[in-house]
């Protein structure tokens, strides 16, 4: 190899002056839970996606279980959902007591794609819900998945966690359906360390989705101590959720948010140099994507073990690992895992795109400022493991 061993994690992030700044703030105000910042969060990303309404929540779960709520999903309704994605997709469904109809996905992109739809629409005609993921950075076919689910009555959510800052046709995601749930984990393209946000254009979703994530209580209840004037009444107009997002949390996200587009040059290089450095290994098969890589957050680069790997995706990971690199895997498709395969008697053979993506998925590391040296050596390693040396 041309490089020494060097040690690359998968996951890394970048906190700056700017996040300290902001974290500053929030300390010296002597209020460290929801507040100002907060409403400073909300308005910037509303502003930076092109959205009305922002509601900061403490994941994207609680994004998505506020979506369902504000949508009236409700027992007995049926909801479209991708099998390869995380479960909190389908978990939220499940809160309400409405049933996810699981979906296979395009193989190399893992998005539920028109077609799917469609066949999945003449089969289950009683569907009146659709949760689409964008995965990996990537948005779905939002035009021309809108258009079905405008002829044929169903209301969409979009699961953005890995989408910020996604585009479709020249317009940033949080700017096409009703809901749009974000998420600022931990590992995502900014990130506020655990968080969400909601966006909607909707004014009643939005409210509904402001009361419903702290107790169902009718104000911005953080007045009660903070105001110099008497401010302690409020009302609890519903059976609501503990889902607020602190100020400390999102002084983070505002630093964030000013390099969101730095950050995603910076994991479209890296995308760049594993196409250009991967493309030779024939047992590999790199993710497509369409339209413009400018267009795309990048939060993932899944790579797929396709039948001509000399070895198993999980000897992959070890190799990969004693090697120094961390890797991942998204996903384990939800048709595989215990609860929704018992409790819907799902079959592998009812999702093959699904199947073969599972089989040999793995992520390598794309995050900010990763070095040259750092690529080259990811490469060498790959190229070694597969005899292309």
């Amino acid at each position: 190899m041309k490089n020494s061993k060097l040690k690359i994690q998968y996951a890394k992030v970048f906190i700056g002056e700017r996040e300290r700044k902001h974290i500053n703030d929030v300390l010296d105000s002597g209020w460290l839970t929801t507040a100002k910042k907060t409403l400073q969060f909300e308005e910037k990303f509303a502003d930076y996606i092109g959205a009305k309404y922002a509601c900061a929540v403490n994941s994207c779960t609680a994004a998505l279980h506020l979506a369902v709520d504000a949508l009236g999903i409700r027992p007995g309704d049926k909801v479209f959902i991708p099998s390869m994605t995380f479960t909190s997709t389908a978990e939220v469904v499940r809160y309400v007591g409405a049933d996810p109809v699981f979906l296979d996905t395009e193989y190399r992109t893992n998005l539920i794609t028109p077609e799917i739809l469609e066949d999945a629409v003449k089969k289950y005609p009683d569907v009146r819900f659709l949760i689409i993921v964008h995965y990996g950075g990537q948005a779905a076919d939002l035009t021309n998945i809108i258009d079905i689910c405008n002829k044929n009555n169903i209301k969409i959510i979009e699961d953005a966690a890995h989408a910020f800052p996604t585009k479709h046709n020249g317009r940033y995601i949080g700017q096409f359906g009703l809901i749009t749930c974000f998420s600022f984990y931990a590992n995502k393209t900014i990130t506020t360390g655990e968080g969400g946000m909601l966006v909607t254009d909707d004014e009643s979703i939005y409210n509904r989705s402001k009361i419903m994530r702290l107790h169902g209580i009718n104000r911005d209840i953080w007045d009660r101590f903070t105001s110099d004037k008497p401010s302690w009444e409020y009302d609890v107009v519903d059976a609501g959720f503990k889902y607020n997002l602190t100020d400390l949390a999102a002084a983070i996200g505002l630093g964030q948010l000013e390099n969101a587009e730095l950050f995603r040059k910076e994991r479209q290089k890296i995308a760049e140099f594993y196409y250009k450095n991967l493309s030779d290994i024939d047992c590999i098969d790199l993710p497509i994507t369409y339209g413009s890589f400018e267009d795309h957050a990048w939060h993932l680069f899944p790579i797929i073990l396709n039948e001509n790997a000399p070895i198993s995706r999980n000897k992959f990971i070890e190799l990969m690992s004693d090697n120094g690199i961390g890797t991942s895997v998204h996903y384990k498709p939800l048709h595989q895992m215990t609860y929704y395969k018992e409790k819907y008697n799902l079959k592998p053979d009812q999702f093959p795109n699904a199947e073969k993506t599972w089989r040999g998925n793995v992520s390598l590391p794309i995050y900010p400022f990763m070095t040259e040296d750092e690529l080259e050596y990811i490469s060498d390693v790959i190229h070694e493991i597969f005899g292309y040396f």
